[in-house]
């Protein structure tokens, strides 16, 4: 049975152009990157190519790029990073109600050891209000998080008016982008992003491998003791084949983009109103206008979640339905990459 596969929002294939740069690393070039002979030399300057690949994509110096072993492990690093650097200047930090789990439980642990934290409501197309931010700032605000774009229902965030906000106030502005790099432009230094996350194997890398990119001159304090890799920000060998296929997929992703783009966004048009029109009582969450462009989220009332998952699995199609779903209200996003 032929499998049509609808979850790219939850992970992507690897791309062969990636997989083939990645091979040499496992059994060739195996050398430890911190290691002064020569097959450790090929493996550094592998991981400083892939850096200068993973900063091409959204505008920044390579140095700013720091490997982790995911998203979620980039929004920690950040988020407690810069919560315990500034600990002395305030303890207030700013976030939304619909982020990642890696954004919202990181917030919740530092509620925990004293870190107050508020979350911003958002419309009903998943959009922050700037007011609200604006008024939810205090003298000892010292972090804005706030998410590129959501995992679920796809809505794009109003990310330059948040920066501009939030160099005003000199605040940290970080945002998680695993959802939007490699499907949107992302231009660090025009949009005034701080900090930024992203992950692998949402843009057709390995799972096992992300990125953090933090502006030169914005301090933050490592969580992960070890030794003194990613300029003693982050400890342990260096995953250097996931590192080389994070950079070419970032690379292709880049070279592609446009093209990318258009072709999602008819993809996802064609679908919403293809639902629309043969689905009784189908309703799209989110709206259109800031959205991800391989993105559609529907909600569709009594029906079972599970049972329709299970019913077009046996039909060879892979979708998800939203973790707040019940059983009367089953919201299926497919996202096409």
């Amino acid at each position: 049975m032929k499998i049509l596969y609808f979850d790219n929002a939850a992970t992507t294939r690897v791309k062969e152009e990636v997989l083939q740069e990645m091979l040499p690393y496992f059994n060739e070039k195996y050398g430890n990157p911190s290691s002064l002979y020569s097959i450790g030399r090929v493996s550094k300057k592998a991981i400083e190519e892939a850096r200068k690949k993973v900063a091409t994509l959204i505008n920044c110096h390579p140095n700013e790029i720091y490997f982790t072993g995911c998203g979620s492990e980039s929004d920690n690093t950040i988020i407690k990073g810069i919560a315990y650097s500034r600990k002395n200047i305030g303890k207030h930090i700013i976030t939304s109600k619909i982020e990642h789990p890696a954004v919202l439980h990181t917030c919740q642990m530092l509620e925990k050891q004293g870190f107050e934290v508020t979350y911003l409501n958002v419309n009903k197309e998943g959009i922050i209000n700037i007011e609200e931010l604006r008024n939810s700032i205090r003298n000892d605000t010292i972090l804005i998080t706030i998410m590129f774009a959501n995992n679920e229902i796809g809505s794009i965030e109003p990310i330059e008016m948040i920066s501009k906000i939030a160099r005003m106030y000199n605040i940290v502005f970080h945002t998680d982008a695993v959802q939007a790099c490699g499907n949107v432009p992302i231009d660090v230094r025009k949009m005034g992003i701080d900090s930024l996350s992203l992950s692998g194997h949402k843009l057709h890398a390995p799972k096992g491998i992300g990125a953090l990119y933090v502006r030169n001159g914005i301090e933050f304090q490592k969580f992960m003791d070890g030794g003194h890799q990613e300029k003693n920000k982050r400890a342990g060998t260096e995953n250097v084949a996931g590192i080389v296929g994070l950079g070419k997929a970032c690379e292709l992703a880049n070279f592609h983009l446009r093209e990318h783009m258009q072709h999602l966004k008819e993809l996802r048009d064609y679908f919403i109103k293809q639902v629309q029109q043969k689905i009784e009582g189908a309703v799209l969450n989110g709206g259109l206008e800031n959205r991800l462009p391989g993105n559609a989220n529907f909600a569709f009332t009594n029906i079972d979640g599970e049972a329709l998952l299970l019913n077009l699995d046996s039909k060879g199609i892979c979708a998800s339905a939203g973790s707040a779903c019940t059983s009367r209200f089953i919201c299926f996003f497919p996202c096409f990459i």
